[in-house]
């Protein structure tokens, strides 16, 4: 049996237990395909995985790694829709395009996803095996470095701003953590959406960052923040929240809120639970809107725009694949502006 290179995560913790060395190569089932792996971007999804904080069972051991681009290097019998050497980017909901949602275009909420990295094995090898229904075609002129930077946080912004949420010209959107993935891109899709953007960055270096992706305006999220983005709407506040970090943020967020205004929200990275006054939030007839991942048409969307120069990558460092570890933990001490990219 053939074996590639490859990093595991053998027990989870903070930090989590990681193995670098050779595991066999993956064999792809009929509707398969195995992707040659030439870089694989890090999540705030792949710090819950270490740490054990998902409400879905992992097994160990486990590649991690769900923000692939690479190129097609094994085809199951089935697959007759991609070539070998195919340049593509995986979908990481995985998601089965059988059940009602799928069958509709939503496979954000496919009945039977799952989720490569977390419930399978994911990027941080040489070889991966997917479903070829789950990959999309790299535009020309787009890197594997630039892919993996945007397939998984791109995407979901994309999903966030134009499907779940909408933006119109003139609009005021707030972004919160300028420096993460999610919201290093969604700044970018906003402005190109005709938004006076917003944004929040918990030192001066985030909040640059910020205004060198386009935002207007950059706040610190210490003290009375929401107070600040109503001021600088003129105390009437934003139309549109994009959020991603749960807990107290997202309640704050609503007293940034205007008028008939929406909160899409796609994280809990501090906290699960939140009190919510529903007074204001009836009264002015606000929205909050969950989002999860993204379907096939945004992740087609965000490689359209990277090719066509509309949406360019935050990639703060890349690692060869032993780093892995060390990206992780740069990511865990939030030092990471942008993205971190391993490349195989």
């Amino acid at each position: 049996m053939r074996a590639m290179k490859a990093v595991q995560l053998v027990s989870q913790g903070m930090p989590g237990v990681f193995r670098f060395g050779d595991v066999p190569d993956p064999t792809p089932a009929a509707d398969e395909v195995v992707v040659r792996v030439r870089a694989c971007g890090l999540n705030r999804l792949d710090l819950w995985t270490e740490e054990g904080g998902l409400p879905i069972p992992v097994g160990l051991p486990l590649i991690p790694g769900c923000e692939i681009a690479g190129e097609i290097a094994g085809l199951g019998e089935d697959v007759d829709q991609w070539r070998l050497g195919d340049k593509v980017a995986v979908q990481s909901n995985l998601f089965c395009g059988e059940c009602e949602y799928c069958r509709r275009g939503e496979d954000s909420i496919c009945l039977n996803a799952r989720l490569i990295g977390v419930q399978c094995d994911g990027g941080f090898a040489e070889l991966v095996k997917a479903p070829a229904r789950c990959l999309a075609s790299l535009p020309d002129g787009v890197s594997f470095e630039a892919a993996a930077a945007l397939t998984l946080a791109g995407s979901t912004a994309m999903h966030m701003l134009t499907d779940r949420g909408e933006v119109r010209e003139g609009d005021a959107v707030l972004v919160i953590g300028a420096s993460s993935g999610v919201g290093s891109a969604a700044i970018q899709i906003a402005k190109q959406l005709g938004a006076r953007v917003i944004t929040t960055g918990s030192t001066e270096e985030k909040r640059q960052l910020g205004f060198s992706l386009g935002a207007d305006h950059a706040v610190d999220p210490a003290g009375d923040w929401p107070a600040e983005v109503r001021s600088l709407t003129g105390k009437r506040g934003v139309d549109l929240v994009i959020e991603h970090v749960g807990g107290e943020v997202l309640r704050k967020v609503f007293h940034c809120l205007a008028r008939g205004g929406t909160v899409v929200t796609c994280g809990a990275t501090s906290g699960r639970e939140v009190p919510m006054d529903l007074w204001p939030f009836f009264v002015k007839q606000q929205r909050i809107v969950g989002s999860y991942g993204r379907n096939h048409a945004d992740l087609n969307a965000t490689l359209q725009w990277v090719a066509e120069g509309r949406l360019k990558p935050t990639i703060h460092r890349v690692f060869s694949l032993e780093e892995t570890p060390a990206a992780y933990a740069l990511l865990r001490d939030r030092n990471v502006l942008g993205k971190a990219v391993v490349r195989i």
